[in-house]
């Protein structure tokens, strides 16, 4: 049975390192999300690449080869699962001579930023990259073909009809999809810490083991798991609701009129 008195005298003892493990959770999260989305964007554009007849020999080899990189890279990281990745990312710098754990950061920072969080937000980036590619490409090809052609019917180039009519629909779409990918990463984090990235997870492992009450332990960690993704998902459904024009209200006992 889960010993409460346990719970209670653990949060009180630790948590300072708990709350250093949420910080390195949301930090993993947060910058693996949005910097995982700008290259998802690119990556996205890359595999929507045209081929055109009147195209010349280079940039017909040069758009293959654009081709054939995004697709292989959405591939191979979305077929891999994100702790393999995070392995082969570690022992390759290892045996190329970058040990993550010799880069240094000033002491009031260290317990949070050290190389291994580092390493760890290149593993989550880049895994993420590969599935917000996917999302943003369906958001693309979502969009109706007659806002780019409005657009160019009032002289706008390719490239801004892109950049600020076809892409800003395409994320107002893909929105929710890339909410549940924040969420996903949140979850997902725990898994870096077969790298000694000291998020969330790799926190309480450490804390169970020294206090032997593993059962508590990972209860804590199960609600705080909850909790973050729960705010997170309130936080997404605020931003959606505001973009839509619909005020916002956190009681549970309002309803929407239905419309006849």
């Amino acid at each position: 049975m889960i010993s409460f008195d346990k719970i209670f005298r653990i949060i009180s003892e630790n948590y300072n390192w708990i709350g250093y493990g949420i910080l390195s959770t949301l930090i993993l999260a947060l910058f693996g999300t949005v910097v995982g989305l700008v290259l998802g964007i690119f990556l996205a554009y890359g595999k929507n690449i045209i081929i055109r007849p009147t195209d010349k020999l280079a940039i017909v080899i040069l758009k293959r080869i654009c081709l054939v990189i995004c697709n292989i890279y959405s591939v191979v990281l979305r077929g891999t699962p994100m702790m393999v990745q995070a392995l082969i990312f570690k022992y390759t710098c290892l045996a190329f001579g970058l040990n993550w754990e010799l880069v240094q950061f000033p002491a009031s920072v260290s317990n949070v930023l050290n190389g291994w969080l580092i390493a760890g937000l290149i593993v989550i980036t880049l895994n993420t990259a590969a599935y917000m590619g996917e999302i943003v490409k369906s958001g693309l090809n979502g969009v109706d073909i007659g806002q780019a052609e409005g657009a160019r019917s009032l002289g706008m180039s390719a490239s801004r009809t892109s950049i600020s009519i076809i892409l800003p629909q395409a994320l107002r779409n893909a929105l929710p999809t890339i909410g549940n990918e924040l969420i996903v990463n949140i979850k997902d984090s725990s898994v870096l810490n077969v790298i000694a990235v000291s998020e969330l997870f790799y926190r309480m492992k450490d804390i169970s083991t020294t206090n032997y009450a593993f059962l508590e332990c990972y209860f804590i960690l199960a609600v705080i798991y909850l909790i973050l993704t729960l705010l997170a998902t309130g936080v997404l459904k605020l931003i959606e609701r505001k973009l839509d024009g619909v005020k916002f209200s956190f009681n549970p006992f309002r309803f929407k009129r239905r419309e006849l």
